[in-house]
């Protein structure tokens, strides 16, 4: 960058050719001492830009660069473009189309494979047409090759970069694959769950875990919501972690807006990625051998109190994350513990069993009484605390549901029968047996045959 040199091929050429000129540039000769200066440098040899060898130029041509410059300068020395530069030459009217349209249709097909097949199926003759020239033709034409897989992306002319307007307005997520542990001589995967707050780069939650199902990336999102209150924006990976039925509901009735990028467009996620990288080479890289989740969890929150969030951050100008973080504090949205529990609240249909039973997440739990027996009921359970109880909802009420103690059942006692009601003075009279029979033997009611 601190070499002043020729910014084209035309700039080059155009003081190549006033250095060949020379003194005669800065000189006025006189009547018949110009033409005696060209005759006599024309029989000396110049090496031209980019050229392996020497030649000469001839009078008429130095004159017109002479000429040139005394009217325009420099800029008047370089060579003019050709008016068909860059274009297919040797090409048919037909042939130009055949080829635009092959390449119109199929983006990902390179060069060497649509003359191969046109070559072969007999609409090019062998050798017509150069790959070269054809290249011309589609750059002529704006007609860049697309690989397949990212052909879906060919509408995407330029890509920006972007961040949200204030701190909390927007978080990131995504898992990152760590070196594997060796649990009771058995490895185990590590799966790094984070969330990154876009605008300042600040770690809301980060947990090391063994798998990466939703119900992890649920149990991650909790934590930090309890701590930092609810974002305005979840812009989460395309993975089945982060696009199930669960995490949709639950985002909707929290008010949370999630979003997802384009599949296969890593770039898209550019802060949580460029965070993972500093996450390897600062921490993942040198963990050595580990024997618990534990052992890396308290790894990773140590490099991220004490070197993450108050390192200076180029992207922030200087400033470390946590000083932009609480520098914009963000008014909490309300959030209890009874709207989070409401907003992870799972609801299924089961049969209840004839002996008050039903089966919830591998477990058999009963309810109180049997007048529900074999119904079709609805079990709920929150999936902020995995380990509570599951209830059953009926008629706008809650039954609590308890694991099954067969053992315990076997001495509880038995609910005591209803006694049928004695027949008295003030007794109902219903005995359908006794109606049917009078009408059979045609006795009137209350008295005989």
């Amino acid at each position: 960058m601190e070499n002043l040199e020729p910014k084209d091929h035309a700039e080059a050429m155009a003081l190549f050719r006033s250095q060949v000129l020379g003194p005669l540039l800065t000189r006025s000769p006189k009547r018949g001492e110009l033409a005696c200066a060209l005759q006599e440098l024309c029989c000396v040899r110049f090496r031209p830009p980019g050229s392996n060898t020497t030649r000469t130029f001839g009078v008429s041509t130095l004159e017109r660069w002479y000429y040139a410059y005394r009217r325009g300068g420099l800029a008047a020395l370089k060579p003019d473009r050709r008016s068909d530069s860059g274009r297919a030459k040797v090409l048919a009217a037909a042939q130009r189309e055949l080829l635009l349209d092959i390449r119109r249709e199929h983006r990902s097909a390179s060069v060497p494979l649509i003359l191969r097949t046109l070559v072969t199926d007999g609409r090019l003759k062998n050798g017509e047409v150069s790959a070269a020239t054809v290249r011309r033709l589609y750059a002529e034409h704006g007609l860049k090759r697309i690989p397949a897989r990212q052909a879906i992306y060919a509408d995407v002319r330029q890509r920006l970069r972007w961040e949200a307007e204030r701190p909390g307005a927007l978080w990131q997520g995504d898992v990152c694959h760590g070196p594997a542990l060796t649990v009771n001589g058995k490895k185990t995967p590590l799966r790094i769950h984070a969330l990154i707050d876009d605008a300042s780069r600040f770690i809301v939650g980060i947990e090391a875990m063994s798998s990466e199902r939703e119900s992890d990336m649920l149990k991650l999102l909790v934590k930090a919501l309890r701590v930092h209150g609810l974002p305005d924006v979840l812009y989460l990976d395309n993975g089945p972690t982060y696009t199930g039925d669960t995490l949709r509901i639950a985002c909707a009735r929290l008010g949370i807006t999630l979003l997802h990028p384009r599949p296969r467009d890593p770039q898209a996620k550019g802060k949580i990625e460029r965070f993972f990288r500093t996450l390897r080479e600062g921490c993942l890289d040198h963990l050595g051998e580990m024997s618990s989740l534990h052992d890396v969890q308290v790894r990773l929150l140590a490099f991220i109190s004490k070197h993450y969030h108050v390192a200076p951050h180029a992207s922030l100008m200087g400033k470390s994350p946590l000083s932009v973080w609480t520098d914009h504090p963000q008014p909490k949205d309300h959030l209890c513990e009874e709207r989070l529990a409401e907003a992870l609240t799972v609801r299924g249909n089961r049969r209840l069993r004839s002996d008050s039973t039903v089966s919830v997440g591998g477990l058999d739990w009963q309810v109180d009484g049997g007048f529900l027996n074999r119904e079709i009921i609805v079990v709920a359970r929150s999936l902020v605390d995995p380990q509570s109880p599951p209830w059953i909802e009926h008629e706008e009420k809650t039954l609590p549901l308890r694991l099954v103690d067969p053992k315990g059942n076997a001495h509880r006692g038995r609910p005591k029968r209803h006694a049928r009601p004695k027949v008295g003075i003030d007794a109902v009279s219903f005995d359908p047996n006794t109606v049917l029979l009078d009408a059979a033997l045609g006795r009137k009611k209350g008295g005989g045959a």
